[in-house]
């Protein structure tokens, strides 16, 4: 009964400990993902700037001098810790606006993202109002002159006929 007795706090030690380290683990492995995955993300937004036209992390081109460099670059700065937004102004800062596949949201870049859509549906409000406009357009009618009928009008055409003939 003794040996019983101190085996079972024993067990539920060796239990309690086995779940911390797993706990602890699947964290550390969290955090590691986090990194990877803000790797991928901010990768992903950006241009490679060899003028292959590709994104950083797919420039898949040979001899590319420049990806490699610029995502050294990138895990440079993700090791500093540095934010999103505080990598992309560093890359801006660096190789021009140019490097980034979509303007930063904020400032003036927003109107990057308002213009072409004001724009777009201006053009389409004004295009409805012109035919609006067009249709609502009539021939006035002249008060006195006559209205031509059907034969009269055919033998006006015959006469323009004739008289345009070489």
């Amino acid at each position: 009964m003794g040996i019983r007795a101190t085996r079972k706090p024993l067990f539920r030690q060796r239990w309690l400990q086995l779940s911390l380290l797993l706990i602890l683990g699947i964290f550390t492995m969290g955090a590691a993902g986090d990194v990877s995955n803000r790797f991928n993300n901010i990768g992903h937004k950006m241009m490679c700037t060899c003028s292959c036209g590709q994104i950083l992390l797919e420039c898949n081109h040979v001899g590319c001098p420049d990806s490699s460099r610029m995502i050294d670059e990138l895990r440079q700065q993700l090791a500093s810790g540095g934010t999103e937004t505080s990598i992309f102004n560093w890359f801006s800062a660096k190789y021009g606006p140019t490097v980034l596949a979509a303007p930063i949201r904020g400032g003036f870049d927003n109107t990057a993202w308002i213009v072409p859509a004001v724009v777009f549906l201006l053009a389409i409000l004004g295009t409805a109002f012109l035919i609006n406009l067009w249709r609502k357009r009539t021939t006035p009618s002249i008060a006195g002159m006559p209205t031509t009928t059907t034969s009269e009008a055919d033998s006006i055409r015959e006469r323009i006929r004739r008289e345009t003939e070489y």
